[in-house]
């Protein structure tokens, strides 16, 4: 039986995400000011097609899936990126949090804006704080650093966005941001997980760190619509 892991997105779009969500019982996409992932059911010629004429916009979608697959040419196929799902050890034990860490809200969605376009952690769009919990560190009132949730299923929550800005590097603010969500999805009886690009050894270095450990190989796919065939 398939882990919910192999296909967050679809379970987030059907689950804990769901008021974010668009489409049918075999495709769904989420708002696009939200996120631009999008997911079918099964990986089939015919969910891929279902997707293409469910998708209401022209934009870029992200699909997801643990293992590469070929995607019909009426997708294009903008781009395609090896990234690697890590999930959190409930038994590493944790150190306290030793950096004051503030809830953001919308006020605080231009600065998330800019430093995200600075540091590109991932798709971040006008409204993907309305996924929750996003929280950050400020140096006076800029925000030097953030983190937030993105695909919840039940069961399991994913840490996202996180991000420092080049000018706070090396301060340990993200770390101080994984150990507030980490706290936080425990407590309320989840098991954290996050993705990371495969190429990115300074993440996959603090994630280790934390007692996050390799689950499964992801595979991002950036596509774009083409002319109906």
């Amino acid at each position: 039986m398939e882990h919910v892991l192999d296909s967050p997105a679809w379970h987030a779009l059907n689950t804990h995400n769901s008021e974010f969500s668009f489409g049918n019982d075999k495709a769904r996409y989420f708002d696009r000011e939200v996120s631009p992932f999008a997911a079918i059911k099964e990986v089939s010629e015919e969910n891929f097609r279902l997707l293409y004429n469910t998708v209401d916009h022209e934009s870029t979608i992200l699909f997801m899936t643990p293992v590469e697959v070929d995607i019909p040419s009426y997708w294009k196929q903008v781009a395609s990126i090896k990234g690697i799902q890590m999930v959190s050890d409930p038994s590493t034990g944790l150190e306290k949090v030793a950096v004051e860490i503030k809830p953001l809200s919308h006020e605080h969605i231009p600065q998330m804006l800019e430093l995200t376009k600075l540091t590109n952690p991932g798709p971040f769009d006008s409204r993907t704080i309305d996924f929750g919990h996003y929280v950050g560190i400020f140096e006076g009132d800029k925000l030097a650093a953030m983190a937030g949730q993105r695909l919840h299923i039940p069961g399991h929550a994913e840490i996202s966005a996180v991000c420092t800005h080049p000018d706070h590097t090396g301060k340990g603010y993200a770390r101080q941001l994984l150990l507030h969500h980490l706290y936080r999805i425990r407590a309320a009886g989840e098991t954290p997980y996050l993705h990371v690009r495969a190429d990115n050894e300074r993440a996959i270095k603090v994630y280790k760190s934390l007692g996050f450990n390799w689950r499964t190989d992801m595979y991002f796919y950036v596509l774009r619509k083409e002319k109906q065939q």
